[in-house]
């Protein structure tokens, strides 16, 4: 599922979560992940520094292509059309294959959710799926029967057992917050008339007199309401658009989970994409609306790695100078499919993408091994995969996010070497881990800025939004910047250098348990990526030295010369 934080959350009774700043008013915030943390004291990742340093070393920047395997990119935003790549063998829009690639017009990548009947906008959540396909096989009409399959297919029904249990639980949270807000909802014209005409103030608020029950529970509403900063004070007018704003996000975000994505008889699968689902080796299905019904996530994301400012607009991406953007959709609202992202990573490797972002994730894989199988193509052709940790506030040793380059948790090391995992950090030193945020020593490589990031979103507009999934594309687009200039640089190395160099900190990471509750031990690296030192490890240790050898960090720790193979920087060159 494409992984960001919503303002709605579920509290008891009538609880409501409001954000408690206006971050539109605060130019500095906008772009404050790109800050130099020796200078402010503010955790960014030194952007603009490090192009200084990349350039003056001489070096002269490549392109860099970006797939974004996520919800879809507004590709004509006006803060990244000149920042998409373009498929240059592709001619536009004539209803052919013209590069035999297996898909038609792909001119700035391929939808995989799509087909000739339109695009999914909602799916189901994995669980869903899951409990579904083996319901009837593990807790069928013959309890015999059910035995039987129970001892013959152990991982499968392990996985059910998870699945039912997280879908049991998550089911009624979506339905009991689908009616709560939709009450609440329903409740703003008595809110807004119980002022009497009054701005919102403590003062009006006690002095209203509720008669009915209903107007007992809008002033309990009310009286949060009229401590929030970002309404305190307003005129009735203002506190219902205001009110009318939170609960469309609200109802947004759990009204597809009550009514479609914990629904076991909704499945837009078979109607849209028409293909064999079951079938993993299918390839060839899918479209080329590279938006689909809903394209904020992707396109924000997309702004994170490649914006560009124009107009008024400040925000730029992280590899603004240097990366192109092929938007590969394999995200629903709702989980994404193993056959789907198999098939994006293979396409954006076989299209040129040496970087992938993949801000999604979801706690189980019926195809984890068709995945594992790209996740391999993709290392052996050298290209860096970036993959958000999660948003669930968990250990990710304990409740894995898939997909995952651990095949087992109990494993000492990553089966593949070409993967980032990134946990989300925030602006503020004293919670300097953003406290929905997964983390793990061993499993999650490196934290950058995922709190209140803003970014592209579609129609020409910009949002804040937060996440690991905004985190990730901070990453990616560090990744571009050092592999633009460095074209040598292998997967290895570029995971290096960024968690060699991460800006460390001791603050308290404000875990759940008390073992390791020290930023510095929730993350390989021990702290937030920083661009500029990240690209000085990176050129003395890697590049400097010249085409026919790089270094290489052994168990020890020490590093060794090791030969390459080869005239020419094969590991760097564009497939």
């Amino acid at each position: 599922m494409k992984k960001l934080v919503v303002a709605a959350s579920l509290l008891a009774g009538f609880g409501v979560s409001f954000a408690q700043t206006d971050p539109m008013k605060d130019k500095d915030l906008m772009t404050w992940y790109h800050k130099d943390f020796s200078a402010t004291n503010v955790y960014g990742i030194n952007t603009q520094n490090a192009y200084k340093y990349l350039e003056a070393k001489g070096l002269k920047p490549r392109t860099v292509v970006v797939g974004v395997l996520d919800s879809g990119v507004e590709v004509d935003h006006p803060g990244l059309a000149k920042n998409m790549w373009r498929n240059p063998n592709e001619v536009p829009n004539n209803g052919k294959d013209d590069d035999n690639n297996g898909y038609v017009d792909d001119i700035h990548g391929w939808n995989f959710i799509g087909g000739k009947n339109g695009d999914i906008d909602v799916d189901n959540m994995e669980v869903t799926r899951v409990v579904k396909k083996y319901q009837p096989i593990f807790e069928g009409v013959n309890s015999a029967t059910n035995k039987a399959n129970q001892q013959k297919m152990p991982e499968e029904f392990a996985m059910y057992m998870k699945s039912k249990e997280i879908f049991t639980k998550k089911s009624v949270e979506a339905k009991q917050g689908y009616e709560t807000y939709k009450r609440i909802s329903d409740m703003v014209p008595t809110m807004v008339g119980m002022l009497n005409g009054k701005n919102l103030t403590p003062e009006a608020v006690a002095a209203i007199r509720p008669t009915t029950q209903d107007q007992a529970m809008a002033l309990q509403v009310l009286s949060q309401v009229a401590s929030d900063p970002m309404v305190a004070g307003k005129t009735p007018k203002e506190v219902e658009t205001y009110l009318k704003s939170q609960m469309k996000e609200a109802l947004d975000y759990f009204e597809p989970q009550a009514t479609k994505q914990y629904n076991l008889d909704f499945d837009p699968r078979a109607s849209i994409v028409g293909d064999n689902y079951d079938d993993y080796t299918e390839r060839s299905y899918g479209n080329n609306h590279y938006e689909g019904p809903d394209g904020k996530h992707g396109t924000h994301v997309s702004g994170i790695i490649a914006g560009l400012p124009q107009g008024k607009e400040i925000q730029y991406g992280v590899g603004y100078k240097v990366a192109k953007i092929m938007s590969v959709r394999a995200v629903p609202n709702g989980d994404e499919r193993d056959k789907d992202v198999a098939n994006a990573i293979r396409y954006a490797v076989d299209n040129g993408a040496k970087i992938l972002n993949m801000s999604f994730g979801k706690p189980v894989s019926p195809g984890k091994n068709v995945v594992w199988d790209a996740f391999k193509y993709a290392q052996d052709k050298g290209v860096l995969l970036i993959k958000a940790a999660g948003n669930e506030n968990e250990n990710i040793s304990e409740n894995v996010y898939f997909p995952t380059n651990y095949k087992n948790v109990s494993d000492a090391a990553p089966f593949v070497n070409n993967m980032i995992v990134v946990g989300a950090s925030t602006n503020n030193n004293e919670f300097l881990r953003a406290d929905f945020s997964n983390y793990n020593q061993k499993m999650v490589n490196v934290f950058a800025p995922g709190e209140q990031i803003y970014s592209t979103v579609p129609d020409g507009k910009y949002e804040y939004l937060q996440g690991t999934s905004m985190a990730s594309p901070v990453v990616a687009g560090a990744a571009a910047v050092l592999l633009a200039y460095m074209p040598n640089l292998t997967p290895m190395q570029i995971k290096e250098a960024l968690v060699k160099t991460a800006n460390k900190s001791s603050v308290n990471a404000m875990i759940k348990s008390n073992n390791n509750n020290r930023f510095d031990l929730i993350s390989e690296a021990g702290g937030v990526i920083d661009l500029r030192k990240a690209a000085e490890y990176a050129y003395s240790n890697f590049y400097k030295s010249g085409p026919n050898t790089t270094t290489t960090t052994t168990t020890t720790g020490t590093k060794q010369p090791v030969k390459k193979v080869g005239k020419k920087k094969t590991a760097a060159r564009r497939r």
